[in-house]
């Protein structure tokens, strides 16, 4: 079973004024598709903190994906991105890329989206939007083939052929 990590960004919900909807909408999709969420944590929208975070989770093998929702907006806290780009070895463009194409069916606001994705070691990173219904939308739309790229990633698999 593939263990996954939660990492909401939210200065209001780190304090405790504001409800994370968003976490759990995550913890139910990749408990559904058969992985195991075995951290959770909301934190203030700081780059240093959030990078200290996520790259703790790679570097301790704590979980091969680690979601993360908020702060991939305009806001000058909006810093998740550059977080996670800050700590990952190599980015994968295509997440977000393909993220953002299937959401412009339902918001052109879409394209406002910073979110980015990466990997650290053999840990794959995934921002989403903080909206609950846009981190369904997207985790829905890309969660069954993250299966397939964590197995190659952690040299499970070794073809990337499309099977018939």
């Amino acid at each position: 079973m593939r263990k996954v990590a939660i990492i909401t960004s939210s200065d209001t919900g780190y304090r405790g004024e504001r409800t994370d909807e968003s976490g759990p909408v995550i913890k139910s999709i990749v408990e559904g598709a058969g992985y195991e969420v075995v951290h959770y944590v909301i934190l203030p929208d700081e780059k240093e903190m959030l990078a200290a975070e996520m790259a703790r989770i790679a570097d301790e093998k704590i979980a091969q994906l680690i979601i993360t929702t908020g702060g991939t907006g305009f806001s000058p806290r909006d810093v998740m991105p550059e977080a996670t780009k800050s700590i990952t070895e190599r980015e994968v463009p295509g997440i977000p890329e393909a993220m953002r194409a299937f959401s412009m069916r339902y918001t052109k606001r879409t394209m406002l989206s910073r979110a980015a994705a990466g990997i650290r070691k053999s840990t794959l990173i995934i921002n989403l939007p903080g909206s609950p219904k846009a981190c369904r939308e997207n985790l829905e739309y890309i969660i069954e083939e993250l299966e397939h790229g964590l197995g190659i990633l952690l040299e499970e698999e070794k073809n990337c052929a499309v099977k018939d």
